[in-house]
């Protein structure tokens, strides 16, 4: 069990106001370096580090505590929010500390807080480690770029590197529509407008629909909740924006039926073309822990568009993704979730556990292990096994079974792929062919014309030498016309 932090000053002795014992905890959260505070009646306040959650050494905090703390940081409006709805989001900042996400919700009659931690200085993406190709996203004109993933796996740190990005090196208006605002960007080479609902505007699609109307370059779109906020943003998308928005989904497959789902069975077969025309690509994440103990790191799978990716996404074959992103790594630099978590695991970032507990598919996980390393799971025991153990048998057949699995799956790829490769031979074929035959009328055409300027010169030298004849014999007759006047 995690030892809790020992903190010199429990809440019982907090300065006086319900402010200042949040505020107090807050310091205490960022001194901590933890991700979020949970406040729960009768409990001591929970800080989440590196995943984990850990009570502080404290005594448990009465609810009359928790609603007095929520009372003194809500406006009016968020009160009867509160009220209304049983929970409400918000934004709050602590002068020289950070700004912190909030969400206030009733639990068994009573209040209860969480509050994340957004830092006023916002990270790069080298400082986040994250891949090459994110920034050449940032420089895409329009289409859709999603970042998705479960809460906490750093999909808001993601895009605030991505806009600060933008902000640094492209001249241009960037709208953000936010709930609540979290990263404050300040105006650099372009020029920032960021909107909150409930203060700014009054919901997603409004907000969207007037940003249409205010000379956008770029659109961040906090989460796509909702039918209209997604019809929305597939709009923005289209008509030349570039669009940046949250889905809570797990891959790339999931993000693309997520957003099919949204929509009635009678539009999907259009939103599909849309969406195979529009976006542009999807990061999932989720952050792991590194083997040394140091934090978390972000492991990502990416998804391009690509002529293939479109095709699969306009027919609806969503399933096929994930085979096509691992085989498109080299030219479209993209990669699937466990590719990632190898790519972590050799560098030495995680451990093998690590990156086996985190995975979707640990079994495919456990093949490409096996065949980059094949000693990888050997055990430093020197004790041989049992001539006697019939589970070495049976292991042996598993092992066999997810290699013959493998295999077909590779077959069945590969098996795809060459009947695209006939495909497009006989295509290129049949192109070709036309271009034979197109080459040759041309060489016809062309002969013709040639015999036809031709006889055209011809003809009219033979005019121009029966012109001349009678010019001259015009010339002779007026000259005798003269004499005979004289």
């Amino acid at each position: 069990m995690t030892e809790p932090f020992r903190q010199p000053h429990p809440t019982k002795r907090l300065a006086p106001g319900a402010r200042a014992h949040l505020d107090q905890l807050l310091r205490l959260m960022t001194d901590k370096k933890a991700s979020d505070l949970h406040l729960r009646p009768m409990r001591p306040p929970l800080l989440r580090i590196h995943g984990k959650l850990i009570p502080v050494d404290a005594e448990p905090v009465p609810s009359e505590v928790i609603s007095e703390m929520v009372a003194a940081i809500l406006s009016p409006s968020q009160k009867v929010q509160l009220e209304e709805r049983m929970s409400v989001d918000l934004g709050y900042g602590v002068a020289g500390l950070a700004r912190f996400r909030g969400n206030v919700f009733r639990q068994r009659g009573t209040l209860a807080a969480v509050f994340r931690r957004i830092p006023f200085e916002i990270q790069s993406l080298e400082e986040l480690e994250l891949p090459e190709v994110l920034r050449e996203m940032t420089h895409l004109r329009s289409g859709l770029i999603l970042v998705t993933g479960p809460t906490g796996s750093g999909k808001s740190t993601t895009l605030a590197a991505m806009m600060k990005y933008v902000l640094a090196y492209r001249p241009i208006h960037v709208i953000t529509i936010e709930d609540p605002v979290e990263f404050l960007f300040a105006d650099d080479l372009a020029t920032v407008s960021q909107r909150q609902i409930g203060t700014d505007t009054t919901s997603f699609p409004e907000a969207l629909r007037n940003a249409l109307r205010q000379d956008p370059d770029v659109i961040l779109v906090g989460e796509m909740r909702d039918l209209e906020t997604v019809s929305t943003v597939i709009t923005a998308a289209e008509t030349g924006h570039l669009v940046f928005s949250t889905l809570h989904t797990n891959s790339a497959t999931q993000s693309v039926d997520r957003i099919l789902d949204t929509f009635p069975g009678a539009q999907q077969r259009q939103v599909r073309i849309q969406l195979a025309q529009i976006l542009k690509g999807v990061i999932s994440m989720k952050l792991v822990a590194r083997q040394d103990g140091s934090g978390q790191v972000a492991a990502l799978e990416i998804m391009r568009s690509s002529p293939r990716i479109c095709d699969l996404i306009e027919k609806g074959q969503t399933e096929p993704l994930t085979e096509e992103i691992e085989s498109s790594v080299s030219y479209y630099r993209m990669q699937s979730m466990n590719q990632s978590l190898l790519s972590l695991m050799v560098h030495g970032t995680i451990s093998c556990d690590e990156a086996m507990h985190q995975s979707h598919d640990p079994e495919d996980l456990s093949l490409k292990l096996r065949r980059m390393f094949p000693n990888l799971e050997e055990t430093e025991d020197t004790m041989s096994p049992s001539t006697a153990d019939f589970s070495q048998i049976t292991e042996l057949q598993q092992f066999r079974k997810l290699y013959e699995e493998q295999e077909e799956k590779q077959r069945l790829l590969l098996s795809a792929k060459d009947e695209r490769i006939a495909e497009l031979k006989r295509t290129i074929e049949d192109r070709e062919e036309s271009l034979a035959a197109q080459q040759v009328q041309i060489d016809e055409l062309s002969q013709q014309q040639s015999q036809l300027t031709g006889e055209y010169n011809r003809l009219r030298q033979e005019a121009q030498q029966k012109i001349d004849k009678l010019s001259e014999r015009i010339r002779e007759l007026n000259q005798r016309l003269m004499v005979s006047a004289k």
